[in-house]
């Protein structure tokens, strides 16, 4: 990767057979990051496993019991470069029990490509995850309208399909201006490097030149340092090494940092990334670093770093907006599911109902509602059962977006409005 080169994280959104990972590693090979010899290599598995035609796929899923499911589980990182940026793929793993993986990595990606394939149209796990997207602040989309080989590269049957999205960004507030539509098969590699003669009657990008025009995303340095804790590692000969990936400002060694809500601090003495120290590390960067005077035991994952005199927010109670994606029955005041927040995990009892939100116009629908349903937006005041940190969104974003999850599924998905900090 040059280093003048933008960076963007990109997450691959979408229902689980529709075509996802087949996608990314035909992205990764097209690009030139897989050699051809990996490719045969993966080919002569699929192959002898009775899965030809899942090479592409097995590029991504290197896990061997993905490869034995066909299922993509974690979220694999993976880089291409186009002429204007360097990518790193987010894969979102598509299937039900893995959406809490897809929180934290929509989460993490500037822009997204959903793949819905031509021959099965919107499906429930395409809407989550466009909502998801949508609340946690992705604003541009590229949608791949994949397997076109599937339904003989029929212009109606595509038609139908971008419709189909359309209205599922409608509901979501979605500006549709910023989604653009192209006909691929990512298993036959039509449309995603160039044009294909299979779909004489599309003339717009490839998926390879839509990700080029992506606008730059604008780096939030100017925010203080927020370093969520993904793990903390003992490292012999250095102690403790609290990893993340940080999300807004710089990181420096020398600094006197905090982490909340453990509520301890010192200095920071190094910063690695990938296995080498560096001078600074800034909005984007996974980093492992080192603290003078903090043991294993006095943080924890979910714990976010900040400047001491600058520390994050530790929440007594917060108010946000949420919708809800779906709900058995209805939600009352006094409900408890457990809040997914950049790291965290942290059950919280929705302590009110303040009003019901019209979600097209964002008006106020009814103050003080007795319940909210799937489909409602609204206000909540909520209060956390053990510490945690978190933002108001409009301060920042990074860490005011979260999901809510309960039996196994996600309920809801919202931003901080506003936080009541703890004394």
């Amino acid at each position: 990767m040059s280093e003048d080169i933008a960076h963007q994280n990109l997450a691959i959104i979408g229902h689980v057979d529709h075509g996802k990972s087949t996608l990314v590693g035909r992205l990764l090979f097209e690009t030139g990051s897989v050699p051809e010899h990996v490719i045969e290599q993966h080919r002569e598995e699929a192959e002898e496993k009775g899965k030809g035609g899942f090479e592409f796929a097995y590029v991504m899923d290197n896990l061997a019991e993905e490869r034995e499911r066909g299922v993509t589980i974690d979220i694999a990182h993976q880089e291409f470069d186009t002429e204007k940026y360097n990518f790193t793929i987010v894969d979102c793993p598509g299937h039900r029990d893995f959406v809490k993986n897809m929180i934290t990595g929509a989460s993490q990606a500037d822009n997204a490509v959903l793949v819905v394939a031509a021959d099965d149209g919107v499906q429930p796990q395409t809407q989550e995850h466009v909502f998801l997207a949508r609340t946690l602040g992705i604003d541009e989309l590229i949608v791949a309208v994949n397997k076109m080989d599937l339904v003989d590269y029929e212009e109606s049957r595509y038609r139908e399909a971008v419709e189909e999205v359309t209205q599922l960004l409608k509901q979501v507030q979605f500006n549709t201006d910023n989604a653009s539509f192209i006909p691929t098969s990512a298993f036959e590699g039509d449309n995603v490097e160039s044009l294909s003669d299979n779909t004489p009657w599309y003339d717009g990008p490839t998926i390879l030149e839509s990700l080029n025009d992506l606008p730059e995303p604008q780096p939030p340095t100017d925010a203080p340092l927020r370093l969520p804790i993904q793990d903390v590692y003992t490292i012999s000969g250095i102690g403790t090494v609290p990893v993340g990936r940080i999300e807004t400002g710089e990181m420096f060694p020398g600094d006197d940092v905090t982490f909340q809500p453990s509520d301890v601090g010192g200095e920071v003495k190094t910063v690695e990334m990938h296995h080498e120290e560096v001078d600074s590390a800034g909005p984007g960067d996974n980093v492992g670093f080192n603290v003078r005077g903090i043991g294993k035991d006095d943080i924890r994952r979910g714990d976010v770093c900040g400047p001491a005199d600058d520390p994050p927010s530790v929440a007594e109670t917060f108010q946000a907006q949420v919708v809800v994606m779906q709900h058995p029955s209805v939600i009352t005041a006094g409900y408890t599911p457990v809040f997914h927040a950049h790291t965290a995990q942290v059950a919280c009892t929705i302590e009110s109902i303040d009003k019901k939100i019209d979600p097209s116009s964002g008006e106020v629908a009814e103050e003080n509602p007795d319940f909210i349903q799937s489909g409602d937006a609204a206000v909540v005041t909520v209060r956390p059962q053990k510490p945690l940190s978190i933002e108001p969104s409009s301060e920042i974003p990074e860490l005011g977006s979260f999901a809510i999850r309960d039996m196994g599924q996600t309920i809801a998905a919202g931003k901080v409005l506003s936080v009541n900090e703890r004394e």
